[in-house]
């Protein structure tokens, strides 16, 4: 437990230290989001606001998730494989965002490219998995051998939520803050069920999380980009499937999951009917243009978050 503390703090301060000179280095290089035409107006406000932040959370919880494996001496072989997932996933994130910043556009890779970078990365994880676990996942203490689907689900899941948590990362603040539930859901799981490793990096994670909200609360001094939401999102998924809560990040996952059936929902009813369900996707969009500010849907997506993650624990336990 001590060193889930250290976790937090650890992440949490040096968050806050790598902000202030990354920031002002973005500033600097005039490096700054482009905003997408079809976004809500008042988004319009928010161009050229410092993009690419996920570096420095990303460096945060390597830091110091290695530190504190290393404290705790839980260094092993699964935590390298979380934290090089990790780190692939920034890359390719980055990739998506330099793309963007070069070309003047809020369009980098292509989706195609996109998810083929995903679900390459997502194959180091899978493949420890089923070295570990073979075929077989869990829910609470019950287990299922799913055979050949197992790399099917647990690709799916990562790239998934990776691509989930990028959906939802449209407004200030958003994605960081009901991520951390998420996160903490996740980590408590993995702390009851004995996974140690899986526990602390979650820590860091929500460390970090919590430092860069000083930066990303509204108005944004910074954004994450896609280097911090894909790498975010990959890393929940990881740390689900080697956690062996992967079914339960539908649950604790609640608000990301929402916002990516929004888009699937609107795009088909779109191509079938030719009639939209929301006035936009992802479903935070559309409570915008119904009205509502960015500082209240921040507020009810995160409440709406603890309570997805309170469910998950509390099934996690009672299964």
């Amino acid at each position: 437990m001590i060193m889930i503390a250290v976790a937090v703090l650890l992440s949490l301060v040096l968050c806050l230290l790598f902000g202030v000179p990354y920031i002002d280095f973005l500033k600097k290089k005039t490096i700054g989001q482009y905003i997408l035409d079809v976004a809500p107006e008042a988004h319009a406000q928010k161009a050229g606001t410092p993009t690419t932040g996920g570096v420095f959370i990303i460096l945060a919880i390597i830091i110091a998730s290695i530190i504190t494996l290393f404290m705790a001496e839980k260094m092993d072989t699964k935590a390298l494989i979380i934290l090089i997932t990790l780190f692939f996933m920034a890359l390719a994130g980055f990739q998506d965002d330099y793309l963007k910043i070069k070309g003047h556009e809020n369009r980098g890779l292509s989706p195609r490219g996109k998810l083929f970078r995903q679900i390459l990365i997502a194959l180091i994880p899978t493949l420890y998995a089923m070295q570990i676990y073979g075929t077989v996942v869990t829910l609470g203490s019950k287990s299922f051998d799913i055979g050949f689907l197992y790399p099917i689900l647990a690709i799916f899941v990562i790239t998934g939520a990776s691509n989930a948590y990028n959906l939802t990362d449209g407004l200030d603040g958003l994605a960081t803050s009901v991520g951390i539930p998420a996160f903490l859901a996740c980590g408590a799981i993995a702390f009851l069920s004995g996974q140690t490793v899986v526990a602390i990096i979650c820590a860091s994670v929500i460390g970090a999380s919590l430092g860069f909200l000083k930066y990303n609360k509204p108005k944004a001094e910074v954004f994450m980009g896609d280097t911090g939401s894909l790498a975010l999102g990959g890393l929940l998924g990881t740390l689900a499937v080697l956690g062996r809560c992967e079914l339960l990040l539908a649950i604790f996952g609640g608000v990301i999951v929402a916002e990516t059936l929004s888009v699937i929902l609107q795009v088909t009813s779109y191509k079938l009917t030719g009639k939209r369900i929301f006035k936009m996707s992802p479903i935070h969009h559309h409570f915008e243009l119904c009205g509502h500010s960015e500082v209240r849907i921040v507020k009810e997506f995160t409440i709406a978050s603890l309570i997805f993650a309170m469910i998950a624990v509390g099934l996690f336990i009672i299964l």
